[in-house]
C-alpha cells in the first residue's frame, strides 16, 4: 500500500514467543511451503514458514488457504498481529498472508516493487525475529535498520530490497493487513 511516506514505525510489540517458536523451527519447515521462492524470482534466496496465504487470483474475490505453519505458529502469531491491527489499523479487515522469512546469510532480496493489486490494497507489516547490524533493508533508496520487538509497515509500492551480509540469518514475521472496505471474508 501506498502509506505516502517510505516507513511507518507502529511501536513496540512483545514478540518474545513468537520468536522463540519461529527460531525453534527445523530447516524442513522453512522447506515445506516454497511458493514464494519459487514464484518470485527476488525472493529466492529466502525461506519462508507461511501461516496464511493467497496468490490474489481473482482478486478482490480472493482465495486465503491456512498453510503448513498455521499449526505450528498461529497460537503465538495472531495474538500479536492482532494486537497490532488493533492499534495501529480500522478494525474489520482481513489477514490475507502471513508468514515467517528468512534472508539467508549473505543473501539479498534484489530491488523490486510489490505489483499484485493485493500489494495496493493491503498493509506490508515486519516484524523482526532475529537481526544482526549488516542487515539493510533499502526503500526508495533511503535505508533502514529494523529492530527486535518493534513493528514497521514497509510502503511496498515503491522499490525496496534487502541485503543480508552478516554471517546469521534475519527473519522478519511478515503479514499483510487489507481493511474491511477493500475486502470481506477472514480465515483469522
Amino acid at each position: 500500500m501506498d502509506i505516502e511516506v517510505p516507513l511507518r514505525e507502529l511501536g513496540e510489540f512483545d514478540v518474545s514467543a513468537l520468536a522463540a517458536a519461529v527460531l525453534a523451527q527445523d530447516e524442513q519447515a522453512w522447506l515445506e511451503t516454497p511458493t514464494r521462492e519459487r514464484s518470485y524470482e527476488v525472493h529466492e534466496q529466502t525461506r519462508s514458514i507461511v501461516l496464511i496465504f493467497t496468490d490474489g487470483s481473482g482478486w478482490p474475490n480472493i482465495e486465503v488457504t491456512k498453510e503448513a505453519g498455521w499449526d505450528r505458529l498461529a497460537d503465538v502469531a495472531l495474538p500479536v498481529m492482532h494486537q497490532v491491527i488493533e492499534r495501529c489499523y480500522p478494525p474489520g479487515g482481513a489477514i490475507v498472508r502471513a508468514m515467517a522469512a528468512k534472508l539467508l546469510a549473505g543473501g539479498i532480496i534484489r530491488p523490486h516493487r510489490d505489483t499484485h493489486p493485493s500489494f495496493h490494497h493491503g498493509h506490508r507489516i515486519h516484524l523482526p525475529i532475529a537481526t544482526n547490524p549488516r542487515v539493510r533493508f533499502m526503500i526508495d533508496g533511503r535505508p533502514y535498520r529494523f529492530e527486535v520487538g518493534r513493528a514497521y509497515e514497509i510502503n511496498n509500492q515503491k522499490t525496496h530490497s534487502v541485503m543480508n551480509k552478516g554471517t546469521e540469518d534475519r527473519i522478519n514475521f511478515i503479514f499483510d493487513y487489507v481493511p474491511a472496505e477493500v475486502i470481506d471474508g477472514r480465515v483469522a
